[in-house]
């Protein structure tokens, strides 16, 4: 398997204090028919840290019986506890997951050879394929790029990594030391097409979950070389996805956004809140510029 394409980071919808599977399948529903490559639940765009071991699995196992193989399911089963990841991975594995995404483990702060041996157990505890996930905003470290080498050298099955770190230069030194067969996948949706032309295979998108057919068209652009066609999609939808990710901690805009859209409810979990209301007036009218509602 390798990596490649627009890949949608799914939110998870709440009703009533609960996950909303009605809502859930309709999103996935949405996501398979425009086309995307795969979708990614349980991520931070999930708000995994707020969901119980059961919900965690429920929402995985959702998501898998939802696609019926009709997408690649990369299912978010990271954690800064090893033992939790290794579980969780086990679990979604034996649900039917395609791959897993592992993100880089926060708070902890390992070291180096804290994190590859980490990782590098997770990987060999599963046969699924392996996406790590850098995000430093997030957890307070980056997984170094020599690290990433390292695993993928000693663990064949870690094919990918989501790169969510804002940086063109460290995208040019990933595609410089990985293997060719190894992929490297966007994480920012701003940063998709000066990623792609540097060398990245894809993008996890937090807007597909809102406009899927324009993300799939962006990124296809951009994967075959039309940059024209695809820098024009950039400089006319870059202000929908800048305020996507910047109006409020994500996945709050977003949520906010379907929301608006009748598409599910305003629930959102603590420590996070609804988008204020000022906001909510800035984002109608982001969604309305862009025909959206």
């Amino acid at each position: 398997m390798k990596y490649c394409g627009l890949y949608t980071a799914l939110i998870t919808p709440f009703r009533d204090g609960r996950v909303d599977a009605e809502a859930y399948q309709a999103l996935i529903e949405r996501q398979i028919a425009a086309g995307v490559d795969g979708i990614v639940p349980v991520g931070t765009t999930g708000e995994s840290p707020t969901l119980s071991h059961k919900e965690h699995a429920d929402v995985i196992r959702l998501a898998i019986e939802t696609a019926r193989d009709r997408v690649q399911v990369i299912a978010g089963t990271g954690s800064n506890s090893t033992e939790e990841a290794v579980a969780l991975t086990r679990d979604a594995e034996k649900m039917g997951a395609h791959g897993t995404l592992q993100v880089c483990p926060y708070y902890n702060k390992p070291s180096r050879e804290g994190l590859y041996r980490h990782f590098r157990m997770v990987a060999e505890a599963t046969s699924l394929p392996v996406m790590l996930y850098s995000i430093p905003g997030r957890c307070g470290i980056e997984i170094p790029v020599e690290v990433i080498v390292r695993l993928a050298a000693d663990c064949p099955n870690v094919i990918a990594v989501k790169e969510a770190g804002g940086s063109v230069d460290r995208v040019n030194r990933l595609c410089e030391a990985l293997p060719d067969d190894f992929s490297v996948l966007c994480g920012d949706d701003g940063l998709a097409v000066p990623f792609i032309s540097c060398g990245a295979q894809g993008l996890v998108s937090v807007t597909s979950n809102l406009a899927p057919d324009f993300m799939k068209r962006l990124v296809d652009a951009a994967l075959s070389g039309d940059m024209n066609a695809a820098r024009a999609l950039q400089k006319k939808f870059y202000p929908l996805m800048k305020g996507l990710m910047t109006l409020d901690t994500n996945p709050v805009p977003i949520k906010a956004a379907l929301a608006l859209r009748g598409e599910i409810s305003w629930d959102i979990r603590l420590p996070l809140a609804p988008l204020h209301e000022e906001k909510q007036d800035v984002l109608r009218g982001l969604l309305n510029r862009f025909h959206l509602l």
